[in-house]
């Protein structure tokens, strides 16, 4: 298979894995190519973020203040991925605040039922999230969705250092089933979710406050990362969507502070 047409099926696979957009010519899920394929996931991060983007630049011509904008172009995130990562968010949450021992956490995670600690977790990121992308369109409508297609893709490449980096929690589940990444798809995918979150360049942010949300995304890949080793020994695919989902809000966070350069 020639170079190009690997990377169509790779970025297809992540888009089905990742997204519940129709994907042509991807009949049944796949994980055996997966960790190669992944070097094209912040791809489609990007693809879901610019959606968004255009959902926010539509309210935004329609008339809509930015508190309501900016939550319907949260809800197209949501709706777009099937709330895969939020999921994630909300099982770890539950788990590592509820269970007292690595089985009994693993045990939360795995029940499909919320509790108060991923209640919460959800509420706040809904929140954060909401609220940061309305203070950025404020300021910049450009800058917005610039944000929101560099936040998709860079969380994206974030949600991938627990599965490089520590071994399956448990011999089942999304996390063992997909595998360690390849060294060189983990590498491709950072470096392509690091271009798509210098976005925000073309609608005129700083070099600093790039540099800065490039840092905290990364920062919170590796924290989730290190959270979910003490906690459970490893990691599983909720961790991975947790990772994403904090990274995605740092990154929301540094573009909505005033104060940075």
């Amino acid at each position: 298979m020639r170079f190009g047409s690997t990377l169509l099926s790779d970025a297809l696979l992540c888009l089905r894995f990742a997204t519940r957009l129709p994907v042509p010519g991807i009949e049944d899920q796949s994980f055996a190519t997966f960790p190669r394929a992944i070097r094209m996931l912040p791809l489609a991060g990007a693809m879901v973020g610019a959606l968004a983007g255009g959902v926010l630049g539509l309210a935004s011509f329609i008339g809509f203040p930015p508190q309501i904008a900016a939550p319907l172009a949260i809800a197209v995130l949501i709706l777009s991925t099937g709330a895969l990562h939020e999921d994630g968010l909300a099982d770890c949450a539950d788990g590592f605040g509820g269970g007292a021992t690595c089985e009994r956490k693993l045990e939360i995670m795995k029940d499909s039922r919320i509790g108060a600690f991923g209640a919460l977790a959800l509420a706040l990121t809904l929140y954060l999230r909401a609220a940061s992308i309305a203070s950025i369109l404020d300021q910049s409508l450009g800058l917005a969705c610039a944000v929101l297609i560099g936040a998709a893709a860079v969380s994206r490449a974030a949600a991938l250092i627990p599965l490089v980096w520590l071994p399956p929690a448990r011999k089942e589940g999304a996390g063992f089933s997909a595998g360690r990444p390849a060294p060189g798809a983990a590498i491709a995918a950072a470096c392509l979710g690091t271009l798509f979150a210098l976005a925000p360049a073309l609608a005129g942010a700083s070099s600093p406050r790039l540099l800065i949300g490039i840092g905290a995304a990364a920062g919170a890949g590796f924290g989730a990362s290190l959270l979910a080793k003490r906690q459970i020994g490893g990691q599983t695919g909720d961790v991975a969507g947790a990772a994403q989902q904090i990274s995605e809000v740092l990154f929301y966070l540094v573009f909505a502070a005033n104060r940075l350069a």
